[in-house]
């Protein structure tokens, strides 16, 4: 083939991933600490589901095989589990893979992917990789913000993701908000509820977005087994949808895109209801202690919804924040900075287990003194 003098002599992609920083988890260790307190990644401290692990050991006896493309029983067991039809339900390799796949299915080049300002990072990325421009709307008291979505959305508005818990703020939307946003986007803008911090919930106002998607046509909810079923390491997640986007994301999907052990094991974990109380209730316990011992220290805690709180390190924030983790890491307490979501005065801390938190607000103690 002759060349063209106006074609580049190497394999070009497009534009949206160039644009990409890639992203960074949480720390998971720090060089010359014996022992690490890991508060950065909103995992659950308390594990998996005794039946999930034994369900996960067990799929080690199948591993030439493929996994059930359909994911049947994990389907039928999360529709048992939370009153929801199978067949409306589709999974993914954790809820970032479901995120990229709407993407991919319903935005590109010429169209915009809305979310908040502090929303997950992963919609923005997802939406360059798609070729899509994302558009960030700032929030309130750093909470979404509903009329200014409803305001910003337009004709070339193709998908609207709410995270509901938000991380990394901890902030949550009521149901009756929720509602006022669906009737205020256009007709053509699918609306993504990202529900993964939804079990720790107990607002009475909340709703994970079920009652809203079963109503119509142009809403989806997704879930995640990554944070109380403590199920991070398998990437596992779920949506639920209304039948025409559920056919379009098992088109685009890979055809075993979830293994063989994080079916099993997820089949196992969403019917394990005593665990999930128990991890529950210690969320519970454990992040108000932590919030209480902050705001005491000095550090305002963002009212959380979630297995974390965000807390804000005063008048010389980014600098006092960068040096409590300085100074955390050295006392081998992980939690997470927040420069990439635009809160360089806050950290994000994971509540663990009561060991833990005491560690990590004895470790705060001698930060502060």
């Amino acid at each position: 083939m002759t060349p063209t003098a106006d074609l580049p002599d190497t394999p070009q992609p497009r534009s949206g991933p160039l644009a990409i920083a890639p992203y960074v988890g949480g720390k998971a260790s720090v060089g010359g600490v014996n022992r690490v307190v890991k508060l950065s990644s909103n995992e659950n401290p308390y594990g998996a589901s005794p039946a999930a692990t034994d369900a996960f050991r067990a799929a080690g006896d199948t591993l030439a095989l493929y996994p059930d493309g359909g994911a049947a029983a994990l389907r039928e067991a999360i529709g048992e589990a939370e009153g929801l039809d199978p067949a409306r339900i589709v999974c993914g390799a954790g809820s970032d893979e479901i995120l990229s796949l709407l993407c991919l299915a319903y935005a590109g080049p010429g169209d915009t992917v809305m979310h908040s300002a502090h929303g997950f990072l992963m919609y923005r990325l997802s939406a360059l990789a798609a070729g899509a421009e994302p558009i960030s709307i700032p929030e309130t008291d750093l909470t979404a913000d509903i009329d200014a979505m409803i305001a910003a959305a337009d004709a070339r508005t193709k998908i609207v993701f709410l995270a509901n818990p938000n991380n990394p703020t901890g902030t949550m939307i009521p149901e009756r908000d929720i509602r006022r946003l669906r009737h205020g986007l256009p007709p053509h803008t699918l609306l993504v509820l990202d529900a993964a911090y939804a079990e720790y919930v107990e607002d009475p106002d909340y709703d994970a977005g079920a009652r809203l998607v079963a109503e119509r046509e142009d809403t989806v909810m997704t879930r995640t087994f990554s944070k109380i079923h403590g199920l991070a390491a398998l990437r596992l997640g779920w949506a639920y949808g209304p039948a025409p986007v559920i056919d379009v994301l098992n088109r685009v999907r890979g055809p075993f895109n979830v293994s063989a052990p994080a079916l099993a094991a997820g089949t196992q974990a969403i019917a394990d209801d005593a665990f999930i109380a128990r991890a529950r209730d210690g969320n519970a316990r454990e992040r108000a202690r932590v919030a209480e011992v902050l705001e005491e220290m000095g550090f305002p805690v963002v009212p959380s919804h979630g297995n974390f709180v965000l807390a804000h390190f005063g008048e010389d924030g980014p600098r006092a924040a960068a040096e409590a983790d300085a100074f955390l890491q050295k006392r081998g307490v992980l939690i997470r900075r927040m420069e990439g979501y635009g809160l360089p005065a806050y950290l994000r801390i994971s509540i663990g287990t009561p060991e833990e938190n005491g560690l990590l607000l004895a470790a705060l103690r001698d930060f502060v003194a």
